[in-house]
């Protein structure tokens, strides 16, 4: 069995109206971005059902760069994100970047935790937001706030830090991992790499761009079966003309740190 971490992530049964996949499975986008950027922050009152990011990586600046740790962003009233900066981070040098979603019930510090072993080793900035809800918008009522706050803590981010737009992930556990497909298939002009932890669904849609996916799952999970998650989004994601890594382990409804790290490196080795 593949070690786990040291801390179990949250757990929730499966969604059953999300069981039944699409033949055309890829998650919402636009063709163009609307605004956003370095020093343009947008507010969450903005509307985002459409789930598309505006924030883009560039010049930073705008912003005072934080130092190394763990910093709670600045957002609008209602929205929460937290940041971890590496150890001997240059916020001149183009760092890699990813936004990490937690699992049903979870918090942003859970969000942190799965990366954060790795995220000194790799120079790698990690930006973890908390869902406004039990669990992600998209699964309740459709995208919105959590769409802000993401955009939002980006934005936050980009202007402060020097971002490497070809190593720009969007990840997550359980709920968090089927919200990272939906929402990294549909912004995959902004996002390159897409780690989905455990994920239980794809959202159907339009897509942009062409991001590179890597999948695990355990073959003993009882909160998402395999047989009827994984096993059936790869599948899709390759015939939609992704390339997917897919690893599958004995193990239940986790992430093991083997395979965080093999994400890891699959993520920050081409650079």
């Amino acid at each position: 069995m593949a070690e786990r971490l040291d801390r179990r992530l949250p757990r929730r049964r499966f969604l059953l109206g999300f069981t039944a996949l699409p033949v055309v499975v890829a998650s919402c986008g636009v063709d163009r971005p609307v605004g956003g950027g370095p020093g343009r922050l947008r507010s969450a009152a903005q509307p985002a059902e459409d789930g598309q990011l505006t924030a883009r990586p560039g010049d930073p600046g705008a912003m005072t760069p934080r130092t190394t740790g763990v910093h709670q962003l600045d957002l609008d009233e209602g929205g929460r994100a937290l940041l971890y900066v590496p150890v001997d981070h240059d916020p001149r040098r183009a760092s890699p970047l990813a936004v990490m979603f937690h699992g049903a019930g979870g918090s942003a510090e859970d969000g942190l935790a799965i990366l954060r072993g790795l995220a000194d080793g790799a120079g790698l900035l990690l930006v973890a937001p908390q869902s406004n809800g039990r669990t992600w918008d998209l699964l309740i009522d459709g995208y919105g706030p959590d769409v802000a706050v993401v955009d939002q803590a980006l934005g936050q981010v980009f202007a402060g830090h020097a971002v490497d737009p070809a190593h720009l992930a969007v990840g997550g556990f359980s709920d968090g991992a089927s919200y990272a497909l939906s929402v990294g298939a549909m912004n995959g002009e902004l996002f390159t790499h897409v780690l989905a932890f455990s994920p239980g669904f794809w959202a159907s849609g339009n897509t942009e761009g062409s991001p590179s996916f890597f999948v695990s799952h355990g073959t003993d999970d009882q909160i998402l079966p395999i047989g009827s998650t994984s096993r059936r989004l790869v599948p899709k994601l390759e015939a939609a003309g992704y390339p997917v890594s897919y690893h599958e382990f004995t193990g239940g409804h986790v992430v093991p740190g083997e395979l965080a790290a093999e994400a890891m490196r699959w993520f920050v080795g081409s650079r």
